[in-house]
């Protein structure tokens, strides 16, 4: 997909004629910028905006610069987008330190991977270098904001592309109404299937045999059956995967209602792991929807755990633990060596000194291909010993989640990996500084919600992960290292719970989660200093164990390690809290 940027020029050839006689120096244009994509055209003013190429009150654009190609896919670039948005409100719009021109060069880092022109965003300081700039700043600013943050035109703004939501009809005989989403088996959840054809309807059945479906015989002729048309589709936009709802209009399909002996509409027949459940006839909207929700309920009986009171363990899981202390950045640099006056480290050591002198999100983002590059090579050829710096200032950007967005889609993820590989090889030998920064670095790595689940859903990333966890926790040492692992574990146990909350797959593979149970539970056993890392730890146990299958590997896991006892024996000792979430969690791993 190409990227494109468009310039505009606010001044619409002013500053080009003027500059020089006001400021003392020459500007070309007081630009305006946008991210064009797709079809769309993203800029920041009142917020992230969106809008048809060269639709806004701007005009057409002075300039378009061909940045790239992207190969993410849209829906990765629209979460990223997202996140920015939190940075980029309307409140926070500055003509000089928090503009468009910001916006698209972040956006631009994060599609191709090198921002935009440095003609266009040195711009605001090559004004305020001049005295009569700083003097107008003020009155700049505010005489700007009703031209930089002017609404869209109504008629500019895109709408969302339904049939791009919707898929496409997979046969004559069927169609589908009410569309809530799709299987990725590019089956249609949450719809009621409309059906003429025997052979389609024994292939539905055969999909819901493991859950349960619901046959709805109608008629043209049958008013009654329209009066229950609009529940219907409520119980199926209810259902979504659960259950499969079909309607069959017996006066075209002849020969589905012979097979099932059809005399009357409406009839309705339900069936449950593959067997005929039961059947009325009649339309009675109360008793439709009790008999498809008990149907529900049956083929999908609520977990135990749902029934538990766990006020300490749920209200523990939303937001992911960070390390975001800056130490002294000149000592830390100092440590650097022949390092230290790096191109790549000066910029890092500027962008987190921005981010810590003014609003954060002001501070405009470094060449992070060129940071990529320094670590990846420093990693293999600093000594051990000399490494943890770098890895400090890389915990440190990590904090913005606009460096965490980019290194969620970097290739191959080669820069964590880079990290994580050298401190995973040495085990025991690892030095104290480098392992607690680079596992504090880990949890830095969840303030990018795309890199939360590229975390756990990539085994390239999930496997080395869950090694450093693992290694941590058997140092006996530094508490400060146990403290640092277990709010890794419990970073990586709360994403995953997210999901399965969410009714979907799992990110964490079986595997994954009994290997890091396992970790845990050894853990919470020899742990007896530290509250904090003892609480992390219970947490991240509570919630991987927390609605898993009861039949699964991560329940057998809890069963064979005794976990209820492992956890109940901390009950005693600890402050009420951590005693407190030791019961819940007991309560989880033996229900």
């Amino acid at each position: 997909m190409d990227i494109e940027l468009y310039v505009y020029d606010l001044s619409k050839g002013l500053a080009r004629q003027m500059s020089r006689q006001f400021l003392g120096t020459q500007i070309d244009a007081v630009y305006h910028t946008a991210i064009v994509f797709g079809g769309i055209e993203y800029y920041f003013g009142a917020g992230v905006q969106t809008t048809y190429p060269g639709a806004t009150h701007h005009g057409r654009p002075m300039e378009i610069v061909k940045l790239g190609r992207t190969e993410l896919p849209v829906e990765v670039i629209l979460e990223y987008l997202e996140s920015l948005k939190a940075v980029y409100t309307a409140e926070s719009y500055d003509l000089f330190l928090h503009n468009c021109n910001n916006f698209s060069n972040d956006f631009a880092m994060f599609l191709v991977g090198k921002g935009i022109p440095e003609h266009i965003t040195s711009l605001p300081q090559t004004v305020l270098n001049t005295p009569f700039g700083q003097m107008l700043k003020p009155q700049l600013d505010q005489a700007m904001r009703g031209i930089t943050q002017a609404p869209t035109p109504p008629s500019a703004v895109p709408r969302p592309d339904a049939s791009a939501r919707r898929p496409s009809d997979r046969t004559a005989a069927t169609s589908s109404t009410k569309s809530n989403g799709s299987a990725s088996n590019g089956q249609v959840l949450g719809v009621v299937r409309n059906v003429t054809q025997l052979g389609v309807l024994e292939s539905y059945l055969e999909s819901a045999k493991d859950s349960c479906a619901v046959i709805f015989f109608t008629s043209a002729t049958c008013p009654p059956c329209k009066l229950v048309y609009p529940a219907y589709d409520e119980l199926a936009a209810e259902a979504k995967d659960k259950a499969v709802l079909i309607k069959v209009d017996t006066s075209q399909a002849y020969e589905i209602a012979s097979k099932y002996q059809i005399r009357a509409t409406p009839t309705f027949m339900s069936f449950l792991k593959g067997e005929k459940e039961s059947e009325w006839v009649g339309a009675n909207e109360s008793q439709l929807r009790g008999n498809v929700r008990l149907l529900l309920q049956m083929a999908h009986p609520p977990h135990p755990h749902s029934q538990l009171r766990l006020p300490t363990l749920q209200k523990h899981h939303k937001q992911p633990v960070t390390y975001t202390k800056i130490p002294p950045i000149d000592k830390l640099v100092a440590k650097l060596g022949s390092y230290s006056s790096d191109p790549a480290v000066l910029s890092l050591k500027n962008f987190i000194a921005a981010r810590q002198t003014s609003f954060a999100a002001n501070a405009p983002l470094p060449s992070l291909p060129s940071i990529s590059a320094f670590i990846q090579n420093a990693v293999k050829t600093t000594p051990q010993a000399s490494l943890f710096p770098i890895v400090d200032l890389f915990r440190l950007a990590l904090v913005d989640p606009r460096v965490a967005g980019y290194y969620a889609e970097e290739p191959s993820h080669a820069t964590v990996l880079s990290v994580l590989s050298t401190v995973n090889s040495t085990a025991e030998n690892c030095p104290y500084t480098l392992r607690i920064v680079t596992v504090q670095m880990a949890c830095n790595l969840f303030t990018s919600p795309l890199f939360s689940s590229q975390l756990l859903s990539n085994p390239a990333l999930a496997t080395p992960l869950i090694h450093l966890v693992a290694s941590s926790l058997l140092d006996t040492s530094h508490p400060q290292i146990r403290v640092a692992a277990s709010s890794l574990a419990f970073n990586i146990a709360a994403r995953n719970h997210l999901q399965r909350l969410d009714s979907k797959p799992d990110l964490l593979s079986t595997d994954s989660q009994v290997e890091l149970l396992a970790s845990l539970i050894e853990a919470v056993g020899k742990e007896a200093e530290s509250k904090e890392g003892l609480k992390g730890l219970l947490l991240a146990i509570g919630l991987l164990a927390y609605e898993a299958p009861r039949e699964g590997e991560v329940a057998e896991v809890c069963r064979l390690l005794e976990a209820g006892r492992v956890v109940g024996e901390k009950k005693k000792g600890f402050e009420m809290e951590v005693g407190g979430l030791a019961g819940e969690v007991g309560m989880v791993v033996t229900v």
